[in-house]
């Protein structure tokens, strides 16, 4: 427990460390056999693997739904899983919420991680444990690569979703049927869902598993003060935590004759269980080792030790028996109407300056009804933070439309951006949170055309700290960019080199996209022009 105490005090620390510049993402390649209906494109998948990393022992592999590149970008997930020697992939767009090995899925993802291998000097990727994520409309695909990947899988990682074989998918459509023999025994799963997204339906599935499978692992967290969009530090610490747990009790020196990684299976009797969340409990079971467990075992979960079930119970603890808080959104000082018939249940026109990028939003608080301002509420101001979609945050009320590596060709979700208020619990109200989506008129069709010159980039040698970029709008007005892949950032008009990690094959390619937004019934949004160089030795 000291522990976990521990690793929520140093979330400060993190936050506040020049060296934790989450954000990049060394490498991508594109992934042939799919088509995306999202962008009539083959899809991308990028990778991240910690600077100072010489051996991978896992990767995360989660495709683009909302949340999972929010977990993959926080800064404390970020350094715990460098400690770890965890890379990442993200897919975007997602190649199959299901994981039908019938459509292909497998071979596809296959190839991509030997193209990944290839392309980052990293060989082991080839057949390196995987941890598969997923968020919502995606958190059902985690259990099922399982289920077809049992030697391979480390662990699984179900967030603000789903319950293995479940019959409420979050894509909303029919399950996988397993077949009698397929099962994921003894491979750590965890599933999460949000307080503030609580429907009992979705977590019965998970007991029922677990009385159907004996020999199955999985653990359950509540995320007690929070919703179904958002990746709390606490929560990243969490699940930080459980792959740790994985990482220790799961890895081995053999490799198997098709050279995976051999996996020790875990065995849930040698783990403690606790009692499953209920909303307003108010006495529960005292979570014990498997065999000693005094409550009801089919009311209960697994979890790997005392320090993760005890920092389960903790979680539960921080909310239980306060009162709940209201968040709301002002634009141009007039509270926001709240439409609890949306899936994200408040959604702002966009309403931006005479630069036609940035926009601003306030959080506050109010009644139950979000109709009206109110005092009732923790000492503490709300912030508003970055979900998932083109945006940068300049301040808690200031935002800028800020296009990313996701692209700006995908017809569903270019366009789309959402945000998050938050607001601390204390003694009396427990923590809360409140969403927010906003749809951006993409493109700007109207007004004068606008086109970017965007010169050539010279190769570079890999002690270099940045490069000028001085790409132009025939519009005069200021150009953006980002970085598409490349260890680097983007500040102001120059790349900055972030850390290349130890192993990677050179040269290493850098590519940055230059873009400008239009100013609507003015100027048209321009053509992204895209260029690549190397960082040579």
């Amino acid at each position: 427990m000291n522990r976990y105490r521990l690793l929520f005090s140093m979330i400060l620390l993190l936050f506040l460390s020049p060296c934790l510049r989450a954000g990049e993402w060394q490498w991508s390649v594109t992934l042939d056999g799919f088509v995306s209906n999202e962008t009539n494109r083959n899809p991308t998948a990028f990778l991240w693997i910690p600077a100072d990393c010489m051996q991978i022992k896992a990767i995360i592999v989660g495709q683009h739904n909302m949340s999972e590149e929010t977990l993959f970008d926080n800064p404390l997930f970020r350094e715990k899983m460098q400690k770890l020697g965890i890379g990442f992939v993200w897919i975007t767009p997602g190649i199959d919420q299901q994981w039908d090995v019938s459509k292909g899925t497998q071979q596809i993802f296959e190839k991509m991680m030997v193209s990944l291998a290839d392309v980052s000097g990293y060989s082991e990727l080839k057949n390196v444990p995987i941890v598969p994520i997923g968020h919502s409309a995606m958190a059902t695909y985690p259990w099922n690569f399982a289920a077809w990947n049992p030697e391979r899988t480390l662990a699984i990682i179900s967030l603000h979703g789903d319950a293995p074989r479940t019959n409420l998918t979050g894509y909303g459509r029919e399950n996988l049927e397993w077949g009698r023999t397929r099962n994921i025994d003894g491979i750590p799963g965890l599933m999460i869902e949000g307080e503030y997204e609580w429907w009992e339906a979705r977590v019965n599935p998970a007991l029922a598993f677990r009385m159907m499978y004996p020999e199955s692992c999985i653990s359950f967290l509540c995320d007690a003060g929070r919703g179904h969009f958002d990746v709390a530090d606490e929560t990243a610490a969490y699940i930080a935590l459980f792959l740790e747990k994985a990482i220790n009790q799961r890895l081995t020196d053999e490799v198997t004759k098709d050279g995976k990684v051999k996996l020790n299976p875990v065995n849930p009797t040698k783990g403690w269980l606790a009692e499953r969340w209920h909303p307003d409990q108010k006495k529960r079971s005292k979570t014990a080792p498997y065999s000693q467990y005094k409550g009801d075992p089919h009311d209960a979960f697994w979890y790997f030790d005392r320090e993760i079930a005890e920092a389960t119970e903790e979680r539960y603890t921080q909310s239980r028996g306060k009162k709940e808080q209201y968040l709301g959104f002002e634009q141009n000082g007039s509270l926001l109407t709240y439409d609890k018939k949306q899936h994200v249940r408040v959604q702002p026109h966009f309403n931006p300056e005479a630069d036609g990028i940035t926009f601003h939003l306030k959080a506050v608080c109010t009644d139950s009804l979000r109709t009206k301002l109110s005092d009732e509420h923790a000492d503490a101001t709300p912030v508003i933070s970055r979900i998932c979609g083109p945006v940068e945050k300049v301040n808690d009320t200031t935002f800028m439309v800020s296009f990313y590596r996701m692209g700006m060709n995908n017809l569903r979700r270019t366009g789309d951006i959402c945000l998050l208020a938050s607001q601390a619990g204390d003694r009396k109200y427990k923590s809360t949170v409140q969403e927010v989506s906003i749809r951006i008129p993409y493109r700007n069709t109207e007004g004068q055309r606008q086109y970017i010159l965007f010169p050539g980039l010279p190769d570079v040698k890999a002690e270099s700290g940045s490069l000028s970029l001085k790409a132009t709008s025939d519009c005069g007005l200021p150009v953006s960019y980002y970085i598409k892949e490349g260890p680097a950032e983007i500040e102001g008009d120059q790349i900055v080199f972030t850390p290349i990690p130890h192993r990677s094959k050179f040269p290493v390619k850098v590519t940055v996209v230059a873009w400008q937004y239009g100013i609507a019934g003015k100027v048209q949004t321009a053509e992204p022009v895209e260029r690549s160089f190397y960082i040579l030795k």
